[in-house]
């Protein structure tokens, strides 16, 4: 059954404190070198049938009306993945509009 991914990140206008917390921990643990981390949500969708793209916009509107809160994070992408590897018709990672 194909699987549709769904990512929300913290708008890059707004603080990301539960990011810094990881940054802070990273540069104790010594990794230097990164400088920032944002941390987002990943919402994995199952459906019952094949993903067409009346599917992916329905996921979309999904996404921007219950996953997300519009005011404090955006949708960055909606894709499909079928078992490990994403496949090669999934729609690129974009931000979705509300």
């Amino acid at each position: 059954m194909p699987t549709i991914v769904v990512d929300v990140m913290p708008k890059a206008e707004l603080l990301d404190p539960q990011g810094k917390a990881v940054a802070g921990a990273l540069t104790r643990l010594g990794n230097t070198d990164i400088t920032g981390v944002r941390v987002g949500k990943r919402f994995e969708l199952t459906t019952s049938g094949p993903v067409d793209d009346a599917t992916l916009e329905q996921v979309r509107g999904i996404a921007v009306d219950l996953l997300s809160n519009s005011v404090i994070e955006d949708v960055v992408g909606v894709s499909v993945i079928d078992g490990p590897t994403v496949s090669t018709e999934a729609a690129p990672a974009e931000t979705v509009a509300p």
